[in-house]
């Protein structure tokens, strides 16, 4: 006679990402990019988040003299 009985699945279904919530106060995001996933923090909740402008210019007086 044949086992007709379905395995258990025992973790998650393979082929699929863990999902990832954001670990801010009061934040229950799901978590998307790579940066996002590996820190635990959504951009909005990030301590550390700093957008990456490097064409941004600061005001400066002219040197006296040059």
């Amino acid at each position: 006679m044949a086992n007709d009985q379905q395995e258990t699945l025992t973790g998650p279904v393979p082929g699929l990402r863990r999902r990832v919530w954001c670990r801010g106060v009061g934040c229950h995001h799901q978590l998307y990019t790579a940066e996002s996933r590996r820190r635990r923090y959504g951009p909005i909740c990030d301590p550390d988040y700093r957008t990456p402008d490097p064409d941004h210019d600061v005001d400066q007086d002219p040197i006296p003299g040059l």
